[in-house]
């Protein structure tokens, strides 16, 4: 990585107009409190947060046997879920965005109000997923209470968008979103389906599928690898790409009967794409990046900010960048530069870039090239 790879990626994506870019995304939907876990209250106001997941690890150990109260503060609630998260990203890009999932059932839920308002359509098939995150230095947990997306399946969204509809979403988006195959137990019959029922739906020409995983742990990996091994499917009609941040990687990996070594992220990224036989994947840890296409390999480091304003998050906005650059022809290196500008500006500020901030801050990161401050 240069500063002209930076700067390059810069001059590309402020030429890039959005509006002309449809993106189909799904199919998800959280309503997100992002919290602090107590360590010491001074008062009513005044408290200290417990400052790493390995604090909070030793508090709950020494309650075994015992009993033990953990305070959480709530520092915001926010729309939540990878696929509102990064469509919300899209927006912000400027992309014509549809958008289905679980946003509420008699309603929309208020967190996604001004998201829903700007797509350029919304469907909502239940009610959202909740999730309480908890912040730390080293990391974040997120607990989440899943019990409604049970009803985000195929047969609910023919009810509610129609064939009609969704094969005309289809037919015109650039861009499809994928979202969060964990915590959707029905996601694989969907992509079944989609397989089937879009199979003569002519698409633009370079369209892309992205899909993210969401931290697949808690499933079998018989399922995980089934699931993947399904994506290839697509390639008859677009690009498919598969994002992953470290530890899902290593999850795939071992699903897949990979032996991935941890610090090598592009040798990694490599063989999970020849594995799979997709287009790209994309690997984002916290401190760096990499990405393996059919012709390339990369690799990125930073900026890595050590205090994030918002973390949560973070991965789905280094997902828009990735793909806002796929869709303005950045090449194999630039578009790591889009991903991490993207999660940078993001964990820096609270919330996504717009289009000309996303720019700028790759102009001020190749200005700054080699700062470890920034």
């Amino acid at each position: 990585m240069s500063q002209a790879t930076l700067a390059s990626a810069a001059g590309k994506l402020r030429a890039f107009d959005g509006s002309q870019f449809n993106v189909l995304a799904g199919f998800d939907g959280f309503v997100d409190e992002i919290a602090d876990a107590v360590d010491k209250r001074a008062d009513a106001a005044r408290y200290t947060r417990l400052e790493t997941i390995s604090a909070l690890a030793e508090r709950i150990a020494r309650a075994a046997g015992l009993s033990s109260n953990i305070e959480l503060v709530v520092r915001q609630m926010k729309l939540g879920g990878n696929g509102p998260i990064m469509a919300n990203a899209m927006l912000q890009a400027g992309c014509a965005v549809t958008y289905i999932g679980s946003l509420g059932k008699d309603h929309i839920h208020p967190v996604f109000a001004d998201m829903a308002a700007r797509c350029k359509a919304c469907y909502s098939l239940c009610d959202p997923g909740h999730t309480d995150a908890l912040e730390f230095r080293d990391g974040k947990l997120m607990l989440t209470k899943n019990h409604t997306l049970k009803e985000v399946n195929y047969p609910r969204m023919l009810d509610v968008v129609g064939l009609p509809r969704l094969q005309a979403a289809w037919s015109s988006a650039h861009l499809v979103a994928l979202a969060n195959w964990t915590m959707l137990p029905l996601q694989t019959d969907i992509w079944q389906r989609l397989l089937h029922d879009m199979a003569g739906v002519a698409v633009p020409p370079g369209a892309i599928i992205f899909v993210d995983l969401a931290d697949p742990e808690k499933r079998p990996a018989q399922e995980l690898a089934e699931a993947l091994h399904l994506l290839k499917g697509f390639r008859k009609t677009h690009r498919v790409v598969l994002g992953v941040n470290q530890k899902e990687s290593m999850e795939v990996g071992d699903a897949l009967g990979l032996r991935l070594k941890p610090d090598e992220i592009e040798r990694n990224a490599a063989q999970l794409r020849q594995a799979l036989q997709l287009d790209i994947v994309v690997l984002h840890p916290t401190r760096n990046a990499a990405c393996a296409t059919e012709a390339a390999g990369a690799v990125l480091d930073g900026p890595y900010c050590p205090t994030p304003t918002l973390t949560t998050g973070a991965g789905d906005n280094f997902n828009a960048g990735f793909c806002v650059g796929l869709m303005a022809g950045l090449d194999t290196k630039e578009l790591l530069a889009a991903g991490a500008a993207s999660s940078g500006f993001y964990v820096r500020k609270g919330r996504s870039p717009a289009s000309k901030e996303l720019s700028a801050f790759l102009e001020q990161w190749a200005a700054r090239y080699g700062d470890s401050s920034f």
